[in-house]
């Protein structure tokens, strides 16, 4: 049977007591045990809202624990090697928040240890397992492994020739995003020296790479601040992908939109509450999924896009109305938090393969990477060259 394992949570800060501590203490697969971190505040908040057994400010000592099962790291990077190393020599397996390193050589270095001690390792590119990703993939992948085409696909010619590139992929990704919400530690270069490009963009290269199941070879990138960055990623199969990402946008419209083409198709995902296709025959035009924390359940009852628009129409005018910016958050899209720790225990228990392991996780950050450099050089940069 299933082993429910007792997790404890190092580094409790706004991530994790908004998503990790209350997703870990819901599931049915997980017990929250242990929460360790250096605020006061934090650790009593734990222990008030969640009754956690145990609290602390030594990481060690909770790693040490027999009780404890499984580590989810949410501190900064600035913490990360030291308790993966730890942990890892101790057998315990790490879920471990992204990216996995501010810098390559401590990226490498983690790679190393994981595989030196072959623990179960995950990284919180939870995008993977949010339930529109999961189903746009797995239709998507067989689209490109079958390659079934619609009878309306229009044949304008017969002798047209053969190109190497037919059947070779493509992505786009588009971020909608608002710096206006980002944190002070945002700023300072101290903590995070490579701005979004690094900790906002390893999230969209990992999904790019999933998508197209493809390695990548090189990248070009341009720049302008911290606020616009355009991303083209080639791989060495032919595969294309390319990245529009904007922090000059606004939360009252859907944030991510993602569209990948192969095989005469085309599947969208739109915000993670809509899955929409085309040319694909037997497979749905359009998939719409639950949200969550709907404060609204009367609006935008027809759910999908046009569904949450209504939905957050509704709650930007109560904002402005109340002037409480907090309540122009309702129905948010499932973007596979509580699904990615529930599929870790899984993998904990050898019931499935990796969530996304780590290879994968340096893999999409080194894109990340190359993409810095590119902005910076303003030349296209081989992913060998990090």
């Amino acid at each position: 049977m299933s082993k429910k394992l007792n997790f404890a949570v190092i580094g409790c800060g706004a991530l994790a007591r908004g998503q990790h501590i209350p997703n870990i203490a819901k599931s049915t697969k997980a017990n929250l045990y242990a929460c360790c971190d250096l605020s006061d505040a934090a650790l009593q908040e734990c222990k008030e809202k969640y009754n956690v057994p145990v609290i602390s400010k030594d990481w060690k000592s909770v790693i040490l624990d027999p009780n404890v099962d499984a580590i989810c790291l949410a501190t900064t990077e600035k913490l990360r090697k030291p308790v993966i190393e730890f942990a890892a020599m101790n057998g315990k397996p790490v879920y471990v928040e992204k990216p996995l390193a501010a810098n390559l050589e401590e990226m490498y270095e983690i790679q190393k240890i994981v595989h030196k001690y072959n623990i179960p390792f995950c990284v919180g590119h939870n995008r993977r397992c949010s339930p529109a990703m999961i189903e746009a993939h797995e239709i998507f992948r067989k689209q490109m492994k079958e390659n079934k085409q619609c009878t309306w696909r229009w044949n304008r010619e017969k002798n047209r020739p053969a190109l190497d590139s037919d059947g070779k992929a493509s992505i786009n990704v588009r971020i909608n995003d608002d710096w206006y919400s980002w944190k002070a530690w945002v700023f300072d270069k101290t903590q995070a020296p490579h701005g979004p490009m690094l900790f906002e963009m390893t999230h969209f290269t990992d999904i790019c790479n999933w998508f197209l199941d493809a390695e990548p070879e090189e990248v070009v990138a341009m720049e302008t601040g911290m606020l616009n960055h355009a991303i083209i990623v080639k791989y060495k199969t032919g595969e294309i992908a390319s990245l529009n990402l904007c922090a000059n946008g606004t939360f009252g419209y859907p944030k991510e939109l993602y569209e990948v083409m192969g095989n005469g198709s085309i599947v969208v995902v739109d915000h993670m509450c809509e899955v929409r296709t085309s040319g694909i025959p037997d497979v749905p035009e359009v998939i719409k999924y639950p949200f969550i924390n709907d404060r609204h359940p009367a609006i935008g009852t027809e759910g999908g896009i046009n569904g949450w628009l209504a939905k957050k129409s509704a709650a930007c005018k109560e904002a402005a109305a109340a002037d409480d910016q907090s309540l122009q958050f309702t129905a948010e899209p499932n973007k596979g938090h509580a699904i990615a720790m529930d599929l870790f225990v899984d993998e904990i228990n050898g019931e499935r393969g990796e969530v996304c392991g780590v290879d994968s996780a340096v893999m999409a950050t080194r894109i990340a990477f190359a993409a810095v450099k590119s902005a910076a050089e303003k030349r296209i940069v081989k992913i060998d060259e990090v």
